[in-house]
């Protein structure tokens, strides 16, 4: 049975890693199609629909983006074999590499954080990523 103090404690848990998202998204000032390029690696190739739907935005705004993501060499876009007047978008190296460049700048500017906290170890940040890890592993209901 879950208490409320455990109710409690998950939703600062969900407050605070999307402030700390939020935090260091501002600070680092990264390219907006890297929340796309993102859901691409987590899901694999997907038609515009599919991403707009994860990235809760209208078909036309995604199809814009993607658009911009094309012509930066992050996404190629091609034919749905499924389905002939869709496409299907798919992650590109080039673009495999900027989220890697990405990620590492999230991880540097957390870990300093962390590293500067005078209460906080690379225990506590390991026990931290274990929570997150777990609750969204694939097959947890």
């Amino acid at each position: 049975m879950v208490s409320v103090t455990d109710t409690e404690l998950a939703s600062d848990l969900v407050v605070h890693a999307a402030r700390l998202v939020r935090a260091v998204r501002r600070e680092l000032e990264l390219p907006a199609g890297t929340r796309i390029i993102s859901l691409l690696d987590e899901h694999g190739q997907l038609g515009i629909t599919q991403l707009a739907d994860l990235d809760r935005c209208s078909q036309p705004t995604m199809s814009a983006a993607v658009a911009q993501l094309v012509e930066s060499g992050w996404v190629s876009k091609a034919p749905n074999p499924a389905d002939a007047r869709g496409t299907v978008v798919t992650l590109s190296d080039s673009g495999r590499a900027e989220l890697g460049r990405v990620r590492r700048l999230h991880g540097e500017r957390v870990a300093a954080l962390v590293d500067a906290h005078p209460d906080l170890t690379t225990e506590d940040l390991a026990t931290a990523v274990a929570v997150l890890r777990g609750i969204l592993q694939e097959g947890t209901p």
